[in-house]
């Protein structure tokens, strides 16, 4: 069994999935239904529905959507795609029918695999061309073409909260990578089982434990999605050993009842945050009632995933920071766009294999996404003398108030640090008086009778009466994007209506 490479892995998907299938060795198993793929299967399986999609026509470099919610079917499309040499275009169940029509307009697929309880939504937003596959149907009949790592493998496209969704690009070589800087950040080994509860049609799933089980040799535990109540016991008869999450599922774990077994407790090595901010007071809770290392990230869909991390136990974890750059580089920028000095805060830059392509047919959104062979990243931070980097909000994210720029993540914290609050977010409402001002969303823990002016008077308390927000809503669950991340631009529109 080949164990993680120290450098980027070379060639291409098809490559390694090949290598994985000379063992007999499980490649992910489904808790829910029982079933599992053993590499060797997976890539048979996968290697014939790639030569019937040539067969039925289709080009190397063709986009061919998956409209798939987590799952054994969801699986072998993609790894057909990706064996095939085509663009496996992942189509964000939780975006609306709008968004999806676009994406499948502007994808330009004329082929899609699409999951049964996916018909309506397929119904309503394919356009005319795009015709459903029958992956029983796709029993060879095609020939392979050769292909490279810097051939294109992945479509995804972006949230695109603030106008028209993006469609990024990665080569087999970038997404290969993505998989690499998450299995050298936590040393993931042959013996490793993650648990898979993020969608694979999200780049966290996608690329941390699909990719990152490929390049590594270890294996998967899948479910259809995050279940707060099963969450434990899923993991505990999987064997996992990891896990990647994001905060708003680490932040309902630890208002729940259920928890880990010790046996669970003594095998599970880490548990990994990402894709948006985890709470200090969050993550240091969760750690004294579980007693699971929480590991905090930081990624992005044009990046593959992974950035950032902190080191696993015994290393360094500073609490507040997603970590340090592992397998690309990471600098911050001014707002001419150099390097700033240490400790100075400017724009989060990436640079490595793991970055993306492109843009599809968008070359002016590529352009100004990147400076010289740096991918600028919208995110707001500095970065201390050890290279950790301390994120402190989004460009487009930030309030200003009366001229003065307000992160909405420190008043997260606040509102984080109160037992009862389970999901918070902090957001922009238009003011005539100080052209912004500061609101907040919340959710509670069932049964709390904490009222919003509590947490004004707490955020007043550690913040001062400028940065505390003029009104705190409460939701019974705040929007969130494919990943549980909450869309926080969408809740100034989401409390006017």
């Amino acid at each position: 069994m080949i164990a993680t490479p120290a450098y980027p892995p070379e060639g291409t998907v098809r490559d390694w999935l090949d290598a994985r299938a000379t063992g007999g060795e499980t490649a992910i198993v489904f808790p829910e239904t029982g079933e599992s793929l053993g590499w060797r299967e997976l890539r048979d399986t996968a290697k014939l529905m790639a030569q019937g999609l040539y067969g039925l026509g289709l080009s190397k470099g063709e986009s061919v959507a998956i409209i798939h919610p987590n799952g054994r079917a969801a699986v072998l499309a993609l790894y057909a795609a990706l064996y095939g040499g085509f663009r496996a275009t992942m189509i964000n169940l939780a975006a609306g029918r709008d968004a999806i029509a676009y994406a499948l307009e502007h994808s330009g697929a004329r082929f899609a695999f699409v999951d049964d309880s996916q018909a309506d939504t397929f119904a309503a937003a394919a356009p005319a061309n795009l015709r459903r596959l029958d992956p029983s149907a796709l029993q060879g009949g095609g020939t392979l073409p050769d292909l490279a790592s810097d051939d294109h493998a992945l479509l995804m496209y972006t949230s695109g909260t603030t106008g028209k969704p993006k469609g990024v690009v990665h080569t087999h070589g970038s997404l290969l990578a993505g998989g690499w800087t998450a299995a050298i950040a936590h040393v993931l080994t042959p013996e490793d089982r993650g648990f898979c509860v993020l969608p694979i049609y999200h780049i966290n799933g996608l690329c941390v434990t699909v990719m990152g089980a490929l390049v590594s040799g270890g294996s998967l535990a899948m479910v259809s999605r995050f279940s707060s109540g099963r969450f434990w016991d899923q993991a505990d008869a999987a064997g996992v050993t990891w896990f990647s999450v994001v905060p708003t599922i680490i932040s309902h774990l630890l208002h729940g009842e259920a928890r880990p077994s010790d046996g669970l407790r003594a095998r599970l090595r880490f548990g990994r945050s990402a894709s948006s901010a985890l709470a200090v007071d969050t993550q240091q809770a969760f750690e004294t009632r579980f007693g699971v290392p929480i590991v905090e990230t930081m990624g992005l869909t044009e990046t593959a995933a992974q950035i950032l991390s902190n080191p696993l136990p015994p290393g360094t974890r500073k609490v507040g920071s997603p970590g340090v750059a592992f397998g690309n580089e990471v600098r911050i920028l001014t707002g001419d766009l150099d390097e700033a000095r240490r400790g100075t805060e400017g724009e989060i830059a990436i640079r490595g294999p793991n970055v993306m392509r492109e843009y599809l047919n968008n070359p002016q959104a590529t352009a100004e996404t990147f400076a010289g062979d740096w991918l600028r990243t919208g995110d707001l931070g500095r970065m201390d003398a050890d290279g950790y980097v301390f994120v402190t909000g989004r460009l487009k994210e930030l309030i200003i108030k009366g001229g003065e720029n307000i992160a909405p993540r420190e008043i997260d914290e606040v509102l984080y640090s109160h037992p009862d609050v389970v999901e918070a977010a902090a957001f922009a409402r238009p003011c005539a008086r100080y052209g912004e001002t500061v609101e907040a969303a919340v959710a509670l823990r069932r049964g709390a009778r904490l009222g919003p002016d509590d947490l004004i008077a707490l955020c007043k308390e550690r913040l001062g009466v400028f940065k505390s927000p003029d009104v705190i809503h409460r939701l019974d669950e705040l929007p969130k994007g494919p990943s549980g991340k909450i869309q926080r631009m969408k809740l100034s529109d989401l409390i006017a209506s």
